[in-house]
């Protein structure tokens, strides 16, 4: 018998959820001292090469919406071949979650599908 989860369970996900993307959304002030800013660098402007990449970061977000769509595809397997270990609520969970990521990778796609035209309409 598959025993459902706990409410409690449930939302203490969610709530972890959403500390890390609210967490992932803080944009920090760089904290630099005197001696680590460059010539005519201004207090609170990030040095350039620091950080990951727009490449580095677009790559990574495409990896982690693989792993949380071949998790949910994991789950639902497991569920249809009856494991006693994997809850409806836990399969539709994850299946959300991996259903979010990818539409809002699909949307920053979009955006900078669009810059790029933009960028290329411009006149020289």
């Amino acid at each position: 018998m598959v025993e459902r989860a706990d409410v409690n369970s449930v939302l203490s996900d969610i709530r972890a959820l959403r500390e890390q993307m609210q967490q992932r959304q803080q944009i920090q002030p760089d904290q630099l001292r005197p001696e680590q800013m460059q010539p005519g660098q201004k207090p609170g402007e990030a040095q350039q090469g620091e950080g990951p990449s727009f490449t580095e970061t677009l790559q990574g977000a495409v990896n982690h919406v693989n792993e949380l769509q071949q998790t949910s595809s994991d789950l639902k397997t497991r569920y249809t071949q009856g494991d006693p270990d994997v809850d409806i609520t836990r399969v539709m969970v994850e299946s959300q979650k991996a259903s979010v990521a990818f539409e809002a990778t699909t949307q920053v796609r979009n955006r900078v599908v669009q810059a790029y035209e933009k960028i290329m309409n411009m006149p020289i």
